[in-house]
């Protein structure tokens, strides 16, 4: 039986979240996020967050609310940021820009790409787009910025990135928007130490997502920015990301939050994916973009790829050339160890001939 590389929410949910799930099923609840456990998660975020520098405000003051998936939250935040004549910038590989079947600009926000540096967004190119977006009445607002953190690539952007962003953003009225359906496997990583308040800090408005980190589904919407905070639930209701049951998105991160669980479950996402870079740079294979994250990136012959897929199924994520394409290997927190050791045995014994 082939074991899935292909992505980080193949399993359905931890099993201290299918537990908790179970023990409350018959438990009444308030709707629409008002019942207790949404308003302890609350608590729980708010600690974490720190004071914001964007509004002076202590953490108390920054709203969170709760979606149910990934492209849903990018569509609601975006609603709430951007009117009619805004478009917001990404790079060529952004999600919004290229896996959510045109969500954003079917609302009529025109999504303005530019080049990635290992999938990262930079100031200067940023700037390039902003200074060509000055022609009015004949082109969008540049109004807002969107990266992911992790980027499409597993790349982690560092504090200074970050708040080179954040300073050009707020220097030129601009709005930074961090889609965060890997933001655990960015904050778990080795590769730059950035935490929860600090994504606060530099952030508008982000979202943890809990669909790749062993949530059943949901994630959570973190805004700062105050302005952007006013009618947030409206926007939500009207985009259909207000949830009846709304508790069962709560109870999850209650969980997740928890100790830090989320963290630990990353940290191993992490870990078992730096171990499959590890034997692939070891057999000879160059990765794409170094393992900062869940995602491994490589490069590999036909062969390899042909042979690896006997017992492993993983993206083609890019031919190269006639006999190379950049694979993608994805990782979770529920990647087992003995899969690890199978997939470097079969590696090794391709290797050998």
């Amino acid at each position: 039986m082939t074991y899935s590389f292909l992505n980080d929410y193949s399993e359905s949910a931890h099993p201290d979240i299918l537990a908790a799930l179970q023990d409350s099923h018959l438990q009444q609840h308030v709707g629409y996020g008002f019942d207790d456990y949404s308003e302890q998660v609350r608590e729980i975020l708010r600690g974490q967050l720190g004071n914001s520098d964007q509004n002076s405000n202590n953490a108390d003051d920054i709203a969170i609310h709760f979606g149910i998936t990934g492209t849903q939250a990018n569509l609601v935040c975006i609603a709430a940021m951007l009117s009619p004549i805004d478009g917001i910038i990404a790079c060529t590989s952004g999600h919004i820009a290229v896996n959510e079947a045109g969500a954003i600009e079917a609302t009529g926000h025109k999504v303005i790409t530019t080049h990635a540096t290992d999938g990262k967004l930079t100031v200067a190119a940023i700037d390039a787009i902003h200074q060509r977006h000055t022609s009015q009445p004949h082109v969008v607002r540049a109004k807002a910025v969107y990266i992911s953190n992790t980027t499409e690539l597993g790349t982690v952007y560092s504090y200074d990135e970050l708040a080179q962003l954040s300073a050009y953003c707020r220097e030129h009225n601009m709005y930074l928007f961090i889609d965060g359906a890997r933001l655990g496997a960015a904050l778990a990583s080795d590769a730059q130490q950035v935490t929860l308040a600090d994504i606060a800090k530099f952030a508008d408005i982000f979202w943890l997502g809990g669909t790749k980190m062993g949530a059943m589904f949901g994630e959570v919407i973190i805004i700062p920015n105050k302005h952007l905070a006013l009618d947030f639930n409206v926007y939500l209701k009207q985009h259909g990301g207000l949830l009846a049951k709304g508790y069962l998105l709560a109870l999850q991160f209650e969980i997740l939050l928890k100790d830090n669980k989320y963290l630990e479950m990353c940290r191993h996402a992490n870990s078992m994916a730096q171990q499959l870079a590890t034997a692939l740079q070891d057999n000879g294979h160059e990765l794409f973009v170094e393992t900062q994250s869940n995602q491994v990136f490589a490069i590999l012959p036909q062969a390899v790829i042909d042979y690896l897929q006997k017992d492993f199924t993983f993206y083609a994520w890019e031919k190269l050339d006639n006999d190379r394409s950049v694979v993608r290997f994805v990782t979770s927190w529920a990647t087992p160890q003995a899969q690890i050791n199978r997939f470097v045995a079969v590696l090794e014994t391709f290797e050998k001939g």
